[in-house]
């Protein structure tokens, strides 16, 4: 069955991923990446143009779906050894999240709605999946 994820990460972070055609989850960490299965859905968040710094974003800026095969240790420099699961990333235009807060149902308290994504990564509903899929023009279509 498939299952519907937000990864959250800056956006620096984000595109490295998608350029290389890969997700990481958690700094890296083997637990969020694990849970992923091919044919998932994923969609990135991202708070912040780089790590901890830089220009606010807020907004959804990439999606796309796991590719078949296992997560994998990749050597990024060697200090770290990340694990990764391979992505499809779909064309997509970036979506601000503040039009979408009262249609996503995963955002519980409005005056708080950052706060959910303080998780780093997490399961949705299929639902709020096609919309933030709608709000970025993407065409995604369920697996078969």
């Amino acid at each position: 069955m498939t299952k519907y994820w937000i990864g959250v990460a800056s956006r620096d972070h984000v595109k490295a991923g998608e350029d290389g055609g890969f997700c990481q989850l958690g700094h890296g960490k083997h637990a969020p990446v694990k849970r992923l299965a091919p044919g998932d859905g994923i969609v990135y968040y991202a708070p912040r143009e780089r790590l901890g710094e830089g220009d606010p974003v807020q907004a959804f800026v990439t999606i796309g779906r796991i590719r078949a095969g296992e997560a994998y240790r990749a050597t990024q420099n060697e200090c770290f050894h990340p694990w990764r699961r391979d992505v499809d990333y779909l064309e997509a235009s970036e979506a601000p999240i503040r039009p979408l807060l009262n249609e996503l149902s995963f955002i519980g308290d409005q005056s708080h709605w950052g706060y959910v994504f303080r998780r780093g990564a997490f399961a949705i509903p299929p639902a709020d999946f096609r919309k933030i899929a709608h709000a970025m023009q993407a065409d995604w279509r369920e697996a078969d």
